[in-house]
This record gives structure tokens, C-alpha cells and sequence, in this order.
């Protein structure tokens, strides 16, 4: 028996089974409906407008439609005199817009960091102006630029400016208007990203640095800003594409214009509105 069993051979190794390739293909499976629904959502309008800009396309004249090649690009690009116009407009409207949103952004979301009293209260405040939709904040600042009964009506009856000034439709004027009505929407975003990654940084650091006799200066340029740069690029790129497309605040302030137009003639010797009219003014 002893012999039979050192003659015995050695049991055969279990069977390797052959690696399944379901594994390596599942993560791909799992980000295939979300993957074909961007791609349904973002590659296929990016395909019909290019085909569409090829095109002459008119859908209350479809007897004229056919390709036209590059002749559309070719017209916007030389014979349109409002194009170039547009597009410089635009990129100064993103920068001033985007740059001053950011600054003020990040300094609203310093002080709203500190510790104060009734601090939740004034975060609310601030943070409210980007819930109102875009539409109701233009007609909020319609109605400040009104020149009866706006800002400027109360500017002149502390003599500053004259009645019956309207910012709006002065091309001096309507650009810094603009900026101002948007970012009282606009700030708001930048500070909430911002205070949201402030709130991360450890306060460790900042002891740390305060032995070491670094200056509030020194801890904001050394720690803060570096722990503040993935959020600062995020918000910044969000919010120029935002800017770029915005038209809703734009055109409700100004309805296109005063670009074009002649500029108002004003009054040599304003008037105070509430001024009788004297005999030589009134009708007979």
C-alpha cells in the first residue's frame, strides 16, 4: 500500500478559468446611455448648425433654400458691417464683465467668511441677486435707470447730472449701465464657488503662518489663492461662456441699441420737472 501510494501521482491543478471580458468592458457599459445623450444633446446641434450655416435657409421664403457653400461666412466676414462691430463688443463686454465679476466675487467671498453676527442672514443677502432669473433683473434695473423716476431723477435733485438724463440711451453711458446691472447678478456666482472652497482650506496653515509672522497679505498670496485656483478657473471659464451667449439682460436694457443711433440731444437749461410751464410755453 505504502508503495502504491508513493506511485500514486499528484493531483492535477485546478483549471484557470478564462478571464472574462465583461469586466474591463462594464465601466464603458455604464457610461454608455449618459455618453449617448450628451452625444445627442451636444454633437448633433453642433453638426445641423454647421450644416445649416451652409446653407441658404429662410423658412418663410423655402423656395429659396439650397447650398450655398461658404458664401454666408464669406459675406459676415466682409460685407457685414455690423459683424466685426459685434464681435469686438462681445469679447469687451466678456473681459470687463468676467474680470470685474471675479474680483468682486472673491472679495465678497473673503468677508463672508469671517465670523461675524447674523453672518447666515447676510450670506443669504448676498447670495439672493443670482437666484432672480435674468429677465426680472433687467426689469429691476429698467426701472433704477428710469429718468422720472429712477436714479437719475433723484442724482439731479441732489445736483448731480440734470433732469431727464436716461443712461441707457446715451452711447457714453449704457456700456458702464450695463456692467452694473449685471454684475449685481453675476457677483453672487463667483463669491458662492469661491466660499465654498474657501471653507476647505485648513486653518492650520494659516496658524501655522501666523507664528512664522507671515502678513495677511503674505497667507493670501502663499495659501489661500493657490487653494482657490481649480475654483477660480472653473468659475471663470463657466461664466465667460455665459457672458458671451448672454442676451436676455442685454437687449431688455436696450433693446439693441444706442449702437447706430444719434445720440440725444439734451437740453441747454434743464428744467425741474416739477417747474411750472410759463404762458410763452403753454398752448393756446
Amino acid at each position: 500500500m505504502a508503495q502504491a501510494a508513493a506511485v500514486a501521482k499528484p493531483p492535477a491543478p485546478p483549471r484557470r478559468r478564462r478571464a472574462s471580458a465583461t469586466p474591463r468592458r462594464l465601466p464603458y457599459l455604464l457610461i454608455a446611455p449618459a455618453a449617448l445623450l450628451m452625444l445627442g444633446f451636444i454633437a448633433y446641434p453642433v453638426i445641423s448648425v454647421f450644416y445649416y450655416s451652409l446653407q441658404n435657409y429662410n423658412p418663410t421664403k423655402p423656395w429659396r433654400n439650397g447650398y450655398a457653400g461658404f458664401d454666408n461666412f464669406v459675406h459676415a466676414f466682409t460685407k457685414d458691417p455690423v459683424f466685426w462691430d459685434t464681435l469686438v463688443f462681445s469679447a469687451k463686454w466678456v473681459f470687463v464683465e468676467v474680470g470685474l465679476q471675479l474680483l468682486f466675487g472673491l472679495a465678497l467671498a473673503l468677508i463672508v467668511n469671517q465670523t461675524f453676527v447674523g453672518r447666515g442672514l447676510g450670506r443669504a443677502l448676498v447670495f439672493s441677486p443670482w437666484a432672480v432669473s435674468g429677465v426680472l433683473t433687467s426689469a429691476i434695473w429698467v426701472l433704477l435707470y428710469n429718468s422720472q423716476t429712477g436714479i437719475t431723477r433723484y442724482l439731479a435733485d441732489m445736483g448731480i447730472g440734470s433732469y431727464g438724463t436716461s443712461w441707457l440711451s446715451d452711447t457714453s453711458t449704457v456700456f458702464p449701465a450695463a456692467v452694473v446691472a449685471d454684475l449685481w447678478r453675476g457677483v453672487p456666482f463667483f463669491a458662492i464657488l469661491i466660499l465654498a472652497d474657501l471653507q476647505s482650506v485648513s486653518k492650520d496653515l494659516y496658524e501655522a503662518a501666523e507664528v512664522d509672522g507671515a502678513s495677511r497679505l503674505k497667507q493670501f498670496w502663499h495659501i489661500t489663492l493657490p487653494h482657490l485656483k481649480d475654483a477660480i478657473i472653473l468659475s471663470t471659464l463657466l461664466r465667460a461662456v455665459w457672458e458671451f451667449n448672454n442676451v436676455d439682460l442685454l437687449y431688455t436694457l436696450t433693446g439693441g441699441g444706442p449702437a447706430g443711433r444719434p445720440r440725444p440731444s439734451r437740453s441747454t437749461s434743464p428744467t425741474h420737472p416739477s417747474t411750472p410751464t410759463t404762458s410763452a410755453t403753454r398752448r393756446p
